[in-house]
């Protein structure tokens, strides 16, 4: 019987292939008690499993896939931290101290336990981790039992094999990887989950959230993936199986086609150069953008230096990474963002309760209230910029004193360094991100002291539109689309295009196909994006023509009709 499922697309590209599901039982696991004389042995092979684990997790760190580095340590980073917690090992030793229970069920209690904690976090980024405890448990269980990373067999017949599973720890994919699964799919999960970066990494499509397909879907059922629409079709018709396999040939031609414009100029038809540029958040993101023909770095995340470890990075790692990405981007322009942490993005130990954390001390607001913090990362930034061609980016710049009492931090410790003796470029540029409706609006102030500017449109549309976009209660609310957002944007883009202060969008709508051209007419001039989204941005550039479009954007720019943006929209994308 044919059917299709829904969920959430997390990873681009079509899949046909057969159903192979993974089980989930190790959680099911027994409960009995020990004869004393046996609670330490139990302990023992408790710590056995522990170290068996973490040894797996040092090996898969060894032979990760390059093109998924930076997501695939952290991940590591987080589980290996995960599995030393004092909530889980310790407490499970103890409980089978006490309990005299296995070593099986003292883990699975404290999982429990722990799951109910992370359940009652508001931010759903920290609600979604309960999963990574979950995962880690499940890998001492299965050490436990003596199957440690378990990896299913391989395909038997000749078509490709779709992984479907309750949920996939990222390790499992890197795994899973190496067998060459065409397409994953879960029931759990969600686009800021690991596992969604890490299959977007391997470029496999992708979806999850689909809630019942382990038992919906039987072995070997033949299933398609749209991992664009989130779509899944289950035993597929004939007709639907051939236009599917069209599409996926289309895909892959496309994708073989873009990498042949990785050293073609982004020129539109009438002669405009467009800078496209890669965001980053390690120095090893740095072959990838390159690769994909970035001339730049737009937007390096310099937060992910201080996230999943214990202690905050020093003066001299900074300086060591970030001159890394200046060296290796060959003189290239090279942003690097002043470390944009609170929110979602919280420093081990230094954790802030706030009623709402995206309105609170975050980004700029952290840097000035934790000035010594700021001085380190200034001076590692300084001193980097004698390495290339390196501009400093604040980020959440909301009023003309922020802007100052940044810019006074910035003159401060150029004269620290000068008092030392100490290298660096006197007119590193000082830009800031516009992500505050307050900020866009006040545009004159921030043009008068900045040398650049950078349309940060995630938060700006969140902000401007009162959205948490990563509570899934309002997030169908979040739209790039909605007539005060394409206000603000052309009202900004305008505004640095007319004092002649360069400006970027380094948001999530400059790596989108379907705004290129809208940027396009609003003005814009420099995109950056994740590097895997480079070539197909750069192909719609190649094909657009400015003076052709500017009616219809300006037409779309007047309608406040959402209808009407839409339509207008897709036909400025079908020019």
């Amino acid at each position: 019987m044919s059917f299709t499922l829904h969920g959430i697309a997390v990873s681009s590209g079509i899949a046909i292939g057969h159903a192979h599901l993974i089980s989930h039982t190790s959680l099911e696991v027994a409960h009995y008690v020990l004869p004393k004389a046996f609670v330490s042995e139990e302990i023992a092979r408790l710590d056995a499993a522990l170290q068996a684990t973490r040894e797996e997790l040092d090996n898969l760190r060894t032979s990760r896939p390059s093109q998924v580095a930076a997501e695939f340590d952290a991940f590591l980073d987080l589980h290996l931290m995960l599995l030393d917690d004092e909530h889980i090992s310790h407490a499970a030793r103890s409980m089978i101290e006490r309990e005299q229970c296995n070593a099986e069920w003292a883990l699975k209690v404290q999982m429990d336990a722990l799951v109910i904690q992370f359940e009652a976090f508001e931010d759903a980024y920290l609600r979604e981790r309960k999963s990574d405890v979950v995962q880690v448990v499940e890998r001492v269980l299965k050490s436990l039992s003596g199957q440690p990373g378990h990896v299913p067999p391989p395909a038997s017949h000749g078509l490709s094999t779709i992984l479907i599973a309750h949920d996939l720890s990222p390790a499992d994919l890197i795994q899973y990887k190496s067998h060459q699964f065409a397409a994953f799919l879960t029931d759990l999960g969600g686009a800021t989950s690991h596992t969604a970066i890490v299959a977007r990494g391997l470029n496999t499509p992708c979806v999850v959230g689909l809630h019942h397909a382990r038992e919906l879907i039987r072995e070997d059922d033949l299933i398609v993936v749209d991992g664009d629409q989130g779509v899944v079709i289950v035993n597929p018709d004939r007709n639907i199986s051939a236009e599917y396999r069209l599409r996926q040939s289309q895909w892959e031609l496309e994708r073989k086609k873009l990498k042949r414009l990785r050293s073609t100029r982004a020129n539109t038809l009438d002669g405009t150069t467009i800078e496209l540029q890669a965001n980053i958040e390690m120095p090893h993101d740095v072959p990838e953008a390159k690769e994909n023909g970035a001339t730049g770095v737009g937007l390096f995340r310099s937060e992910f230096l201080f996230l999943n470890r214990d202690s905050l990075p020093g003066e001299e790692e900074q300086f060591e990474a970030y001159r890394a990405v200046a060296e290796g981007m060959d003189g290239l322009p090279v942003t690097i963002r002043t470390f944009d942490l609170g929110a979602d993005k919280q420093i081990k130990g230094a954790e802030r309760v706030a009623s709402n954390p995206a309105l609170g001390l975050r980004a700029i607001r952290l840097c000035l209230a934790e000035p010594q913090l700021f001085q380190t990362q200034l001076r590692a930034l300084l001193r980097a910029s004698v390495y290339g061609n390196v501009k400093i980016l604040v980020p959440m710049l909301s009023s003309i004193s922020e802007i100052n009492q940044t810019l006074q931090f910035i003159e401060m410790t150029k004269r620290q360094l000068d008092d030392q003796g100490i290298p660096f470029n006197r007119t590193v540029p000082i830009g800031g991100m516009i992500e505050i409706p307050a900020a866009a609006l006040a545009l004159n102030v921030f043009v008068k002291k900045l040398d650049f500017l950078s349309i940060g449109t995630n938060d700006l549309i969140q902000y401007t539109l009162a959205i948490d976009r990563t509570d899934e209660e309002v997030a169908h609310l979040y739209d790039p689309l909605h007539p005060a957002i394409l206000y603000l944007l052309a009202h900004i883009i305008g505004t640095a295009n007319k004092a002649g202060v360069p400006i970027s969008v380094c948001g999530e709508m400059a790596g989108e196909l379907s705004y290129t051209r809208l940027l396009l007419g609003f003005g814009l001039r420099q995109f950056s994006m994740q590097a895997g989204q480079l070539l197909g941005v750069k192909q719609r550039v190649l094909t657009t023509s400015v003076p052709d479009i500017v009616p219809l954007v300006q037409k779309i720019l007047r309608s406040d009709d959402p209808l009407k943006i839409r339509d207008l929209l897709n036909k400025l994308n079908s020019l």
